[in-house]
């Protein structure tokens, strides 16, 4: 029986390259630690523009251990000369190599749904954390679709923002906007004021939030309390049943 030693022993090439895509790939796609290095850092002046690149290029020189090329005894040590070299903080280099391993690591994934700089790299930095909480087909279509902010709320479970209602009460009318939509009669009692009000508030809500309404006959309010409920169950095991 031979034990292999797990020791660096120079660069070596990969089966496969990695594909070009939207972004530029080329000193990525390399397995020269020097050639890497000045991709990286032309990346940094701005003469290249892929963040994504770059993650990719960091994450090769720590996974391949080609940071020794370069004479560093650790990819930290690397790291922090380069942050010197380019005046660049610590954490951006660290939050661009952890992009880079993300993007090894769901390689195949990416690759699938064609991800590119245009999409927004820096949602990678939360996509562990998105796959913890969400089905795995549902991430990756959200975080080539979804904004920055949205995925980021996304992946830390957080409801999606909604901005405010534009209906607004103001005594026996009921506006949407600054249009008036609904004048109640001024005869009613307060409770049945309330009541009308409050359906018709809803109403708005719903249809505002591109939701849909429909009307029913009941016999009675006894009736109607016992359909609420039933319908309250039935929408909420549809809703978390629904897959589009």
């Amino acid at each position: 029986m031979v034990t292999i030693p797990n020791k660096y022993d120079g660069p070596s090439r990969p089966a496969k390259k990695l594909p070009s895509g939207h972004f530029n790939l080329d000193y990525a796609n390399s397995d020269d630690a020097i050639e890497i290095d000045a991709g990286i850092r032309e990346t940094i002046k701005g003469v290249r523009l892929s963040i994504l690149a770059m993650g990719l290029g960091l994450a090769k020189l720590k996974a391949q251990g080609l940071f020794i090329d370069l004479k560093f005894r650790s990819m930290n040590d690397y790291l922090e000369s380069l942050c010197d070299d380019m005046q660049i903080e610590r954490s951006t280099a660290h939050n661009w190599l952890y992009i880079g391993e993300a993007y090894f690591k769901y390689r195949k994934e990416f690759e699938k749904i064609d991800f590119s700089d245009a999409d927004g790299p820096t949602k990678l930095l939360h996509i562990n954390r998105a796959l913890e909480l969400h089905e795995k087909r549902e991430v990756f279509r959200n975080v080539k679709d979804m904004s920055l902010r949205k995925f980021i709320a996304y992946s830390k479970g957080e409801p999606a923002q909604t901005p405010p209602s534009k209906i607004r009460v103001v005594g026996n009318k009921l506006y949407v906007g600054k249009k008036l939509a609904v004048t109640l009669a001024d005869e009613l009692d307060p409770k049945t004021l309330a009541y009308l009000t409050k359906i018709n508030v809803q109403a708005g809500e719903a249809l505002e939030a591109g939701e849909v309404l429909f009307t029913t006959r009941l016999y009675d309010m006894d009736e109607l309390r016992r359909f609420e409920r039933g319908a309250e169950r039935l929408k909420k095991d549809m809703r978390v049943n629904f897959k589009k």
